[in-house]
């Protein structure tokens, strides 16, 4: 098969769960023997993930010429199977791929958030929301996920795990006594005041974050004023990481797809203390130490530096979390019952994964045919849209 993987986040190197979940992915397609390319966003700062080095990467820094790149893509490469992943805010990629390689379009469901459907989505657009409803497949990262979808908008999506955590063995830590209570990728909506009220209350306890995506300027300004907070630099190892890990925080206030990282630390036996918020109560697998929050529900009309729209942030009480952390960093014994309890959970868990799970699902899909109703008419085109179907009629020769 040949694979074409767009999104409009950074691939060199990945950035957050999502991109490198895709690329695990795609590795494993190439490793298969399965040609693959990605059309993304432009090559950032960091260590970039090892993959198979047949993949050819099209980093593209202006989106309108990203999706050019994308058509032209399509057009060359001929792709059986076009991976649009859900990091595309504006649709763009979306609906370039279904008018390009219509029926045989995949969509990779991360974040709802950016998700052109549902009620926690920053871009609804009914038209988008057509388009991923009639994709060939939809794949969810999860099952609260796949709910979502199906209650949102009204089509099964196939729950695939990405391959992120390895075959292991998984190494087990025993942190009780060393360590940092970690956040990755601080910033609002992963609820990096709750982090910074905690850090603020415990000055004697270690705090570390590791910087990602959503982490902004005035978030590091924060961070920074506090002594007892350790910045860590993004490693392309998340062990590297987690060694130094005592107690991962997650206190995210937007809806969570599932939490990767809370899996990665748990197989470790590194305590998660986690929000309630969306897919982290699946990832948590029935553990202990999930605090329930007041999400975010609504944003201001106003874009940080990342382009990502300002939250309102609700009030949230920081006192159930530093009683969580002073509880397990105190108390031996409830620090490896929670860790022996997390890292079965996530045994469990992994060995129920299949790392060819996507290879296997894109070989066994079919191309979509579309249906009399959504056969698009000239009529119903914008007059741009009918402007660039002349053009692109015109160079075919199909009319003089």
């Amino acid at each position: 098969m040949r694979i074409l993987l767009t999104a409009n986040a950074s691939y060199v190197p990945p950035r957050g769960g999502a991109t490198r979940s895709n690329l695990l992915w795609l590795d494993g397609l190439a490793r298969r023997g399965h040609q693959c390319r990605i059309v993304c966003g432009p090559a950032g700062e960091g260590v970039a993930l090892p993959h198979h080095e047949s993949i050819e990467v099209y980093a593209i820094g202006e989106p309108a010429q990203r999706v050019r790149m994308l058509r032209r893509q399509i057009a060359e490469f001929q792709p059986d199977w076009v991976l649009v992943s859900s990091e595309d805010l504006g649709h763009a990629l979306l609906r370039e791929a279904q008018h390009s390689a219509q029926g045989r379009v995949v969509y990779l469901a991360h974040t709802p958030q950016f998700f052109p459907f549902g009620p926690e989505s920053w871009n609804p657009d009914r038209h988008a929301a057509g388009t991923a409803a009639e994709a060939a497949g939809i794949v969810a990262i999860g099952r609260h996920v796949a709910g979502y979808i199906q209650e949102t908008l009204g089509r099964a999506a196939a729950v695939i795990h990405p391959p992120i955590y390895g075959a292991g063995p998984f190494a087990a830590y025993d942190n009780f006594e060393r360590g940092y209570i970690t956040m990755i990728n601080p910033c609002a909506v992963k609820g990096v005041s709750i982090f910074l009220h905690a850090a603020r209350r415990l000055p004697a306890r270690r705090f570390a974050v590791v910087p990602g995506w959503g982490t902004t300027a005035e978030d590091r300004r924060e961070i920074g004023r506090l002594p007892n907070v350790r910045v860590l630099p993004n490693a392309p190892r998340i062990d590297t990481v987690l060694a130094e890990t005592r107690v991962l925080l997650m206190p995210s206030l937007w809806y969570e797809g599932f939490g990767l990282i809370v899996m990665e630390a748990m197989l470790r036996g590194i305590p998660v203390i986690a929000s309630d918020s969306g897919g982290l109560k699946e990832a948590k697998s029935g553990t202990g130490y999930v605090i329930p929050v007041d999400p975010i529900v609504r944003y201001q009309p106003v874009f940080d530096e990342h382009g990502m729209p300002k939250p309102v942030l609700p009030a949230n009480d920081p006192a159930p979390w530093v009683a969580a952390i002073e509880e397990l960093l105190e108390d031996r014994r409830a620090y490896r019952r929670e860790a022996a309890a997390s890292r079965d959970a996530a045994l469990l868990f992994a060995a129920g994964l299949d790392a060819a799970g996507m290879a296997v699902y894109l070989e066994r899909l079919t191309p979509r045919t579309p249906s009399h109703a959504e056969r698009a008419t000239i009529e119903s085109l914008s007059p741009a849209q009918r402007a660039l179907l002349l053009e692109r009629v015109h160079k075919r020769g199909i009319v003089p």
